[in-house]
């Protein structure tokens, strides 16, 4: 049987990391600026999918592989790293993503979701939350494992859906505010494509310093 003060204890560690602007973050807020609510809900999602894959890592013990071959992890780090980065540059280079912010023009739904995805299993914050943290919540003691991970995989879920899904939801209210104001839209687009890019340098360099 899992406690409640267990849960209340991990769902606090969560909060801790997911709080903390991030990769996860910024493409959440980079599809609600670009496509809006649903774009921005959808990018949510995507990353709770992508920690549902995540926690069947933990439980499995396969990301132990990532602590006995830290290429994989350098690899992952640079893959992420590239792509949020290339998002980035997509606002700052203006085109055809900001028309889509100036036009409030929703983009692929598969898209805005993929990207949720992606950025969250290349993200090596997950990785590292999931080898020092996920591990020690799970007790033998206490029941079967799978159990465990599946209560402490809806903690992260639900966690990560009032957040991102929180300022999805802020973003694309301010984004209809701005609507017709090119100037204003131009530049808060620019200014998250800088955020993007800032995000994957810190990410890089903070991983590759760990290892």
């Amino acid at each position: 049987m899992i406690e409640a003060a267990h849960l209340w204890l991990f769902f606090l560690f969560v909060l801790g990391i997911v709080i903390i602007p991030g990769m996860d973050m910024t493409v959440v807020l980079a599809n609600a600026l670009g496509g809006g609510r649903r774009d921005g809900l959808l990018a949510t999602l995507g990353v709770d999918a992508g920690g549902a894959c995540h926690v069947i890592v933990g439980a499995l013990g396969v990301g132990i592989v990532l602590q006995l071959w830290p290429a994989a992890f350098r690899l992952m780090l640079l893959a992420g790293a590239a792509y949020v980065a290339w998002l980035g540059f997509g606002l700052l280079r203006g085109g055809a993503a900001m028309q889509a912010i100036r036009e409030r023009r929703p983009g692929s739904a598969w898209a805005a979701f993929r990207s949720g995805v992606l950025t969250n299993l290349l993200n090596p914050k997950a990785y590292l939350f999931m080898l020092a943290v996920f591990p020690q919540f799970l007790r033998p003691e206490r029941g079967w494992i799978g159990v465990q991970a599946v209560a402490l995989g809806l903690v992260i879920a639900v966690t990560q859906l009032l957040v991102y899904g929180g300022l999805a939801l802020a973003v694309s209210h301010a984004r209809a505010v701005w609507t017709g104001r090119d100037l204003v839209v131009d530049g808060v687009g620019r200014a998250v494509g800088a955020l993007l890019i800032a995000v994957s340098a810190w990410t890089l360099w903070q991983g590759w310093r760990g290892f």
